[in-house]
């Protein structure tokens, strides 16, 4: 299932943005940008498809961001050389299974990410395994809405993004998020309770 949904994003990645063109404009592009200015110290984004959130980061940003599709890796490569990005490491990986130390990162960041993991549960534990003690995880992701009125419209949207990106629209991550270990520190709706700004602290002492 991980290659199936993998191979999606790959076929995807040459019109994903434009796919994305109008609702990133009016709606996303400002979500990421406030996301990705709670960030600091030594970053990692997982998922960071075709790099719409690299533009967002301070210069000089000691980044590190992943991705398990090759094609949006190389779209993310080609933004990184044109914003001229320095200290920012593109790897091919599977955020259900790091390959980095437990403790490595100070912040890491999500963006409608988690909607998409195959097994969402084993990706957070590897978020939490990899941030330092005291780090903060900021999630941005769209999921199901406690409206009853609004989630027969998502499940009838869901029809069509399982089959397209192997993305959910129904997934109930917020409760993902507080059974990973992670203390959620704040939460904003940003549109209606849909999409999600939730940000996250490890416990324990921070490391410097």
């Amino acid at each position: 299932m991980k290659r199936s949904t993998a191979q999606k994003y790959d076929r995807a990645s040459m019109r994903y943005d434009r796919m994305e063109g109008i609702i990133e404009n009016h709606f996303f592009r400002r979500f990421r940008h406030l996301a990705v200015s709670l960030a600091g110290g030594k970053v990692l984004e997982v998922g960071v498809g075709t790099g719409k959130n690299l533009s967002h980061y301070r210069s000089g940003v000691e980044l590190t961001a992943i991705d398990f599709s090759p094609g949006m890796l190389r779209r993310a490569g080609e933004k990184k050389e044109q914003l001229g990005m320095q200290g920012v490491e593109l790897k091919e990986m599977d955020i259900e299974r790091l390959s980095f130390e437990d403790n490595t990162f100070d912040s890491v960041i999500s963006t409608f990410v988690f909607c998409t993991v195959p097994d969402p549960v084993k990706g957070l534990a590897e978020v939490y395994r990899v941030l330092k003690p005291g780090g903060r995880a900021v999630f941005l992701e769209h999921m199901r809405s406690k409206n009853p009125l609004v989630n027969p419209f998502l499940y009838l949207m869901n029809i069509f993004s399982r089959i397209l990106l192997g993305t959910s629209m129904v997934r109930e991550t917020q409760k993902n998020i507080e059974n990973s270990g992670l203390i959620i520190l704040h939460v904003r709706h940003l549109l209606l309770d849909i999409v999600r700004l939730i940000i996250t602290e490890k416990p324990g002492i921070r490391i410097n």
